[in-house]
Order: C-alpha cells, then sequence, then structure tokens
C-alpha cells in the first residue's frame, strides 16, 4: 500500500496512448525473446549453444531466487509478532467509545501476496472500515482520486464529525484521531517494544516500528474505506483479465466492495487533506495468490510456473538500483514492477508463455516490457486505463532507470552478485 501511494505519487498524467507490449506467440523451450521491427521477419530458433547457455542464465536468476527465499521459522515468528500487536490494537480501538467501533483488518501488500523477498521485515495491515454508500466526486483527471460526502440519511452518522465545512469526509482528521488512539494504545501491549513513527509528509499511513532485535519490523497501518456499490467508471474499460483468468473472474471481481484509502491527492493547489484514493490491494492479493490460466497452476499437484519468480526478481533488481542510485530512483517502488508485471500476464496469458524451465526467457520479455514503458514514460494503471504511473515530468529518471536495468540486461546483471 505504501509503494501503491508512491508509485500514485510519481504518476498522475492522462495516458496519450496505451503501452501495451507486443504479443508473445508461444512460449516453449525453444522460444526467444522477440525483437522484431515492424515488417521484418521472426527471429530463427536458438541453436543448441544459444539454449545451454540460456539454461545457465536460467540456472543463475534460480541461485539468486534461492537467496530471496524467506526462512519459514523467520516468517513464522514476525508474522506473529506482527499478528499480535495487530490483534491488540484492533480490540482496544473496537472497545472505546467513539467512532472506530466497526474497524477490521485486512492483510495487503508483498507479504500477503507471497511474493515478499529478503526478509520479513515489513508489513502491510489495511484497518477498513464498512460504510454502506457514498458519493464520490473524482477531484483530479486520473480517476484515482476522489471526495467523498455522504447520502441522504447515512447509517454512519458517528463520521459525521469527521466532515470539513463542505461536507466532505475529511481524510485528514479521521487519520489524526486514529494516529493518536493507536499512539496511547501501543504504551499498553506487553511484552514487545512497539513505537509509532513520525508522520511521513503526504503518506496515509501509520507506521509502527517493532522491536526484534538484532533488526525490527516495520508494519504500515493504512486507513480505509469498504464501500457496498459499484466502481467508478473510471475503472470501466481496466483490469483486463478476460484471456488470462476469465470473464467470470474479472466480474466476480468487479462486484467485490471498493477500498479508499486515505491519501493526499499532491496535484491539488491546496492541500485540505480531503481527499480519497481508489485502492485495489485485495484483488491483486487474489490474481497474485490465483495466477494461472489453468486453476491448478503451482498447486502441489498442478505444473509450476514462473510468473512470481519474475516479479520477485524485478522487484530484487529495482531495490539493489535503488541502494545504488537513491536519488535518482526516488520516485520509483515496487508497485510499478507489480503493475508492469499484471500487464505482461494479460499479454501472455497462459501458463506456457512461463514455463518454470523457461525462467531467463520470461524475466526478459516482462523486463524488456518494463523498458518499454521506461522509454515511452507511459505505464498505465491496471484498474484505472487512463491512469499513467510514469509521469512526462519525470522523464529524465524513466531514461536513467531504463539504462541501470539494460546495463544489468545486457551484462548477466552483475548487481545481483555484489555484496
Amino acid at each position: 500500500m505504501e509503494e501503491e501511494a508512491a508509485a500514485a505519487a510519481g504518476g498522475g498524467q492522462r495516458r496519450s496512448r496505451a503501452a501495451r507490449p507486443r504479443a508473445s506467440r508461444g512460449g516453449g523451450a525453444d522460444a526467444r525473446p522477440r525483437r522484431r521491427v515492424e515488417g521484418g521477419e521472426p527471429p530463427v530458433p536458438r541453436a543448441p549453444a544459444a539454449r545451454c547457455r540460456a539454461a545457465a542464465a536460467g540456472t543463475r536468476l534460480r541461485d539468486v531466487l534461492s537467496q530471496l527465499s524467506l526462512g519459514r521459522h523467520d516468517v513464522s515468528e514476525a508474522s506473529g509478532l506482527v499478528n499480535g500487536v495487530v490483534s491488540h490494537l484492533i480490540q482496544a480501538i473496537r472497545g472505546r467509545d467513539g467512532s472506530f467501533g466497526s474497524i477490521g483488518r485486512l492483510g495487503a501488500g508483498s507479504y500477503y501476496e507471497r511474493v515478499k523477498i529478503s526478509e520479513p521485515n515489513e508489513f502491510d495491515i489495511m484497518l477498513v472500515m464498512p460504510v454502506t454508500r457514498l458519493q464520490l466526486d473524482e477531484c483530479d483527471d486520473t480517476g484515482a482520486y476522489y471526495y467523498l460526502t455522504f447520502k441522504r440519511n447515512p447509517k454512519e452518522k458517528y463520521l459525521n464529525r469527521f466532515l470539513d465545512e463542505d461536507g466532505k469526509l475529511s481524510a485528514f482528521k479521521m487519520l489524526k484521531e486514529l494516529r493518536e488512539i493507536i499512539k496511547q494504545e501501543v504504551k499498553h501491549i506487553k511484552n514487545v517494544e512497539v513505537t509509532v513513527k513520525r508522520k511521513k509528509p503526504g503518506s496515509p499511513a501509520i507506521t509502527l516500528q517493532i522491536k526484534k532485535p538484532p533488526a525490527e519490523i516495520s508494519v504500515d497501518i493504512i486507513l480505509a474505506l469498504e464501500v457496498q456499490q459499484s466502481w467508478p467508471p473510471s475503472t470501466q474499460d481496466g483490469l483486463n483479465i478476460e484471456c488470462w483468468l476469465g470473464r467470470k473472474v474479472r466480474r466476480d471481481f468487479r462486484y467485490k466492495p471498493i477500498y479508499l484509502v486515505a491519501k493526499q491527492n499532491k496535484k491539488e493547489k491546496l492541500l485540505r487533506g480531503n481527499t480519497w484514493r481508489l485502492s485495489f490491494s485485495h484483488i491483486e492479493k487474489a490474481m497474485l495468490n490465483n495466477h494461472g490460466s489453468i486453476k491448478t497452476c503451482c498447486e502441489s499437484d498442478g505444473v509450476k510456473c514462473c510468473r512470481k519468480d519474475c516479479l520477485k526478481l524485478l522487484k530484487y533488481l529495482l531495490e539493489r538500483l535503488k541502494m545504488k542510485h537513491a536519488k535518482e530512483l526516488e520516485k520509483f517502488c515496487s508497485y510499478h514492477v507489480k503493475t508492469a508485471f499484471f500487464h505482461s500476464c494479460v499479454t501472455w496469458p497462459s501458463d506456457t508463455d512461463w514455463q518454470y524451465e523457461n525462467l531467463e526467457h520470461c524475466f526478459q520479455k516482462y523486463l524488456e516490457y518494463f523498458l518499454r514503458c521506461l522509454q515511452d514514460s507511459q505505464l498505465p494503471h491496471f484498474f484505472i486505463p487512463r491512469y499513467n504511473l510514469l509521469s512526462l515530468d519525470d522523464k529524465a529518471s524513466n531514461d536513467f532507470l531504463s539504462r541501470q536495468i539494460n546495463y544489468q540486461l545486457n551484462n548477466g546483471f552483475p548487481i545481483f552478485h555484489q555484496v
């Protein structure tokens, strides 16, 4: 969720044209990444020596993946700590005589999507408040940010105290009160030291720091409203998963509630803290955990694909590059990588396009799609197509990341092997 917010902050322009990858015809063992120019002939199949080199490269990538795997004991210990802290907070918040009595919990982000890499030291938890119906009014041309007002005679009259002078539901007021409650309640948590970090400007998260010697665990608490009503018009042409997961799955997803997170729209001339941003983390989690065009993909009795492995590798590549070039790449986050991943899954929808033994080929075609997005400064939000996550205003940053990735791609990813 924090990553999604960072991606949203970096984008925001209406896209001028779709940044869709070219369709790949086939993903078998003899397939190679296609670099066809318009009107050109497709490349010839790989020779045996080329296939051997590809197999060796795939083995090296799998070696990297093995280093990114989370230890089962470490995961269990970390998640146990987080669950205990969050359960305590939810119970305490509900028990107060205030406006958050109906709050619930929804796990989001890479840990719950099972694509967390390196260490189980960061968790995203959505604290969800159900609301029956709201009036959503777009506050810019992205289709992602909204002003919220109540319909006539709302059931949630206890939220009236968070309305601003124009009758809009103030994200700032709600976050401020929830933060104060959490700051008071963490003092009563036994057996573990928990602190609330200083608020980051523009961030929708209340960040907890849990001491777990010799390290710490960071937990981002995200306030979200769960609204049982139709998705807004800006989403109508998004979530194009019919060829990948099926028409029925798309329909079922669109029947699910919409979520709005307390997030300031930085494009507003006067920042008043009364904007909310659509969140689809619940759908993203469902797609990642049920990612096969055949439903048994990656199940114990099914055939394993390399979709998640490719996503982990690009997440790790971006993470390492950001460590090396923090200032130049500060606008990028793993949500950019995840969005490009979903578009790639739609372009190459079959499980045979992501065969486990073809990891090197699959990773390269996914990487090349992301490079085209950077080159064009066009990465449409997967659910809101007119919302571009790669702003033309940041073209210098986009070009810088493109050059860094191209260097790694052309030199066997030396950054993966640097200590």
